[in-house]
């Protein structure tokens, strides 16, 4: 029985002819067989020539009976006739076709295209009038229809097409091309009214800037400056937020180059009130290079407090209750040396976000808003009646039945000892204790008695505090140095012998 398998290799050794695969390749290639070519046919007579138009036409028909919406195929077939010289052939093509698909733009191009190589104006322009009649917001149609007209210096037809075209408002490079056709013919008068009706139909700042540069090169001086004014009148009257960094940052470019420093200054500060921070970086960077080639130290300082302050203001805008950055604000408001009313209004702003809450801890920041406030008004602006008013409505504000400000009254009775009405600091303090009583509130009092030796006051006082504090050590113990001080120990030493009699009073610990 023979064994099953592949048969075994006698002669396992290298043949003695080695063949590698790129020979194999190339010897394949060399010995490929010879691809089918067309023959090329030669046509003897007229006879001839009009049967094979006739085939190759045949041929066209078929494959658009087949699929008569392949735009492609009728492109080929007109141009199968224009290289024939079937002119009239190629057209009757090109009109089936736009039956089909009117609106294929390549078809309408490649048709006039055919009309101009054969140098038929007439025909391409009656072709662009239709073409751009039904696609008027086709820009490449019109394009080459300008083109075409201009091509053949026929400047009138050039412009009564873009009027056509402008009354379609098309984008902002439609109209720069119309301008400039008519700066390239010296028509500056008529670039002018394009650009003022362009302006109307597309207000961006960046047309405007485009306006200005025009008239900085053709016109006057106050051509352009009332092209700018006008730019941001209109701005303005549609809003702020429409009023752009770059249009006052190029008319204050154009006004530092005129050497009208001051308006140019205006312009920077006006942008920088005007616009948010977000949108008006490059306007910060270009007024402090301004102010440091051409300010002082002065101009330099508000610079930077206009763009810390729009900081502030964008902190603010998002948590009106930061008292934090308010306190930094007025600060920074207060050190640039602004009008008082402008600070006053700050504060006013200030004040006006009372905390959401009646715990105490939310209101501690809050009240020295109203510290600062008055302190300003009595050291700054010297109007004692505004500053008056300032404590009172903040004495108001405070819920004292759930808790109050020592501090507060304290310093509304010390305003009114400065402005020597006495009886006035002691009513409020006196208010105070009666409405709201704590032991710094009395110390206050006593402390403020203490300063006058009005000794008897504070003798009722001291009644008054250890009559509502009894379990207050320090209150009995400052009591006995009062009359110790006076040389009533007798009294001094019934004091404590009282305080001693209270049950779980230690005096020991707090001396």
């Amino acid at each position: 029985m023979s064994d099953r398998g592949p048969p075994r290799v006698k002669n396992k050794a290298a043949a003695p002819l080695q063949i590698s695969a790129e020979q194999i390749l190339r010897e394949a290639f060399e010995r490929r067989e010879p691809s089918l070519h067309i023959p090329k046919q030669r046509i003897a007579d007229l006879e001839e020539l009009h049967e094979f138009q006739g085939r190759k036409r045949k041929e066209y028909e078929d494959a658009l009976r087949r699929n008569r919406l392949n735009i492609n195929q009728w492109i080929r077939y007109a141009q199968w006739e224009l290289e024939q010289k079937e002119y009239a052939r190629a057209r009757s093509i090109f009109e089936r076709a736009l039956e089909i698909e009117p609106t294929n733009v390549p078809l309408w191009l490649r048709y006039i295209e055919s009309e101009l190589k054969n140098r038929n104006v007439n025909h391409a322009r009656n072709l662009f009038d239709r073409a751009v009649t039904l696609l008027p917001r086709v820009e490449k149609l019109w394009y080459k229809y300008v083109s075409m007209e201009e091509t053949l210096t026929n400047v009138p037809g050039t412009r009564q097409v873009f009027e056509r075209w402008m009354e379609w408002e098309p984008e902002p490079q439609a109209w720069l091309s119309y301008i400039n056709m008519e700066k390239r013919y010296g028509e500056n008068d008529r670039a002018r009214t394009i650009f003022e009706r362009f302006t109307v139909v597309h207000p961006q700042s960046e047309n405007w800037i485009k306006w200005a540069k025009f008239e900085d090169e053709y016109g006057s001086p106050d051509n352009v400056r009332e092209v700018y004014s006008t730019a941001v009148d209109t701005l303005h009257a549609a809003g702020d937020e429409f009023i752009d960094e770059k249009i006052l940052g190029s008319w204050a470019k154009w006004e530092t180059k005129q050497k009208n420093f001051e308006k140019a200054r205006e312009l920077y500060k006006y942008g920088l009130d005007t616009i948010s921070r977000s949108r008006s970086m490059w306007l910060y960077n270009e007024y402090s290079a301004f102010e440091k080639q051409y300010g002082d130290k002065e101009g330099v300082e508000d610079v930077v407090f206009k763009k810390r302050k729009v900081i502030y203001e964008e902190q603010i805008s998002e948590n009106p209750k930061d008292y934090d950055t308010w306190f930094a604000y007025l600060a920074m408001t207060e050190e640039s040396s602004q009008k008082a009313d402008d600070i006053r209004e700050l504060y006013e702003r200030a004040i006006a976000n009372v905390p959401p809450t009646t715990e105490k801890r939310h209101w501690r920041r809050y009240i020295y808003l109203w510290i600062r406030y008055a302190i300003f008004e009595e050291l700054t602006t010297k109007d004692y009646e505004q500053a008056r008013e300032v404590y009172k409505t903040c004495l108001q504000m405070i819920p004292h039945k759930k808790f109050t400000f020592a501090k507060i009254w304290y310093l509304y009775a010390c305003f009114e000892i400065r402005r020597n009405n006495l009886a006035v600091a002691r009513k409020q303090l006196g208010l105070a204790i009666g409405m709201c009583p704590k032991p710094k509130l009395f110390k206050y009092y006593i402390e403020l008695e203490m300063k006058l030796r009005e000794f008897d006051r504070c003798r009722k006082l001291y009644e008054k505090y250890i009559e509502i504090f009894p379990r207050t050590p320090q209150a009995w113990l400052d009591y006995a140095d009062l009359e110790s001080n006076l040389g009533d120990d007798e009294r001094a030493q019934a004091i404590l012998q009282l305080a001693m009699s209270i049950p779980g009073m230690n005096l020991e610990e707090q001396s």
